[in-house]
């Protein structure tokens, strides 16, 4: 376990009181024996960075398990309802709401849009997308829309096991099937499919990012 390990596991226990904050991080510092400036040396921006590192193990935790199960016999749309379910799992409601309310600030918004991306994509990725043109963001913006909203019915529900949050994550999934039959059957659409032989060829140029362009949000890829 690193040093940063330590100090996040130690701040766990002050979050429900003082929120992800300054506060937060001194009493954690205290209660490790860690100077101030070693930790602002590991989290430049304090409390916030130990949000952000919280919803990463978080991500790493749902990997494990989700690398632990055997999904081979699942539909796909099942192992996504699996994979949502589980990052759901491996969270603490009470620390998730104060980060959320974190996040929620305008200065933070960034930093709350980078992690709920982040984690969608990391779920497409190890259920193995290959997606490398326009589906890449779409995909990632469907499942970053789907688990948000799960996460915050979560935050409100009381129901035993958290049975009315799955109920609602089925329900949200259904929706984006129903999308997705949508869109095959507009694809066969006479006018739809003049569209996109048309104006409608500028999403043939979208691209994932590549490695090479760390830091952007895609590449624009000319038709040869």
């Amino acid at each position: 376990m690193t040093d940063q390990d330590t100090l996040l596991d130690a701040i766990q226990m002050h979050v429900p009181f003082d929120g992800w904050s300054d506060a937060a991080l001194r009493a954690a510092c205290e209660d490790t024996d860690t100077p101030l400036d070693t930790a602002h040396a590991m989290f430049p921006r304090g409390a916030v960075d130990m949000a952000f590192a919280y919803h990463k193990r978080g991500d790493r935790q749902m990997v494990e398990a989700l690398e632990a199960m055997d999904l081979s016999t699942l539909k796909f749309r099942e192992k996504v309802t699996a994979a949502v379910r589980k990052r759901i799992e491996v969270a603490d409601k009470e620390l998730v709401r104060r980060g959320m309310a974190l996040f929620a600030l305008p200065q933070h918004a960034a930093d709350g849009s980078r992690a709920l991306w982040e984690t969608s994509g990391l779920i497409w990725d190890t259920l193995g997308d290959t997606s490398r043109d326009v589906n890449w963001y779409t995909k990632r913006a469907t499942l970053s829309a789907v688990y948000s909203s799960t996460v915050l019915y979560w935050l409100g529900d009381d129901s035993e096991g958290h049975e009315a949050t799955w109920a609602f994550l089925d329900r949200r999934i259904e929706n984006v099937m129903q999308f997705e039959k949508v869109k095959g059957k507009l694809r066969s659409n006479a006018l739809v499919d003049a569209f996109m032989k048309g104006p409608g060829r500028v999403l043939d140029n979208i691209r994932a990012p590549g490695e090479h362009r760390t830091g952007y949000p895609g590449r624009w890829s000319a038709n040869r």
